[in-house]
């Protein structure tokens, strides 16, 4: 099993068949999925197919996201990282988006703002990338925040499936000079 990044409290590694228990947890939560069309799986079966869904990613597009891993007591927190996107979002076609989902009891606490840039320290870093989007739901006050927080920049707000969402950006100079700030 392959590790991408660490933080200071998280290991960012591979998702992996044994994480089908800390899968099914997060996203069978209605309340994690509602800002994500409101279709929590409903059993193990589909939350097998998400992870054999995002290792074949990791094959096809050499990146899919990652596990989130307590680094002290090694629990499943959830995902973040890089996805690799071959689909029309926006007038968008194969760019890489930025994304994380946590289980609920882990809200809160900083993870996603950790974990979102430890991702894009990878994407500018060791991918190479001269940007990397996002979209959240324009009611997804914490998904927005986090977005911002890290130094992603709104342009616009679009329709995705029916539901208005808020499109971001940040470019590779944009993150280099956030981070010779600190």
């Amino acid at each position: 099993m392959k590790i991408f990044a660490e933080t200071e409290r998280c290991i960012l590694r591979e998702i992996i068949p044994e994480d089908l228990e800390g899968m099914y947890d997060l996203d069978s939560d209605p309340e994690v999925h509602k800002y994500l069309g409101n279709k929590p799986v409903t059993d193990k079966k589909q939350a097998a197919e998400m992870i054999s869904f995002i290792r074949q990613q990791y094959t096809d597009n050499g990146i899919g996201r990652w596990a989130v891993i307590d680094k002290s007591t090694h629990e499943f927190i959830g995902w973040t990282g890089l996805k690799y996107i071959k689909d029309e979002i926006n007038h968008h076609i194969n760019f890489y988006d930025l994304g994380y989902r946590l289980r609920k009891k882990h809200w809160g606490q900083g993870i996603a703002t950790e974990t979102a840039l430890a991702s894009l320290k990878y994407a500018f870093d060791e991918l190479g990338l001269n940007e990397v989007y996002a979209l959240a739901d324009v009611a997804n006050e914490g998904s927005n925040k986090i977005l911002k927080k890290v130094g992603l920049h709104f342009i616009e707000e679009f329709d995705f499936e029916g539901t208005p969402h808020n499109w971001y950006k940040i470019l590779k100079t944009e993150f280099e000079q956030k981070r010779a700030k600190k």
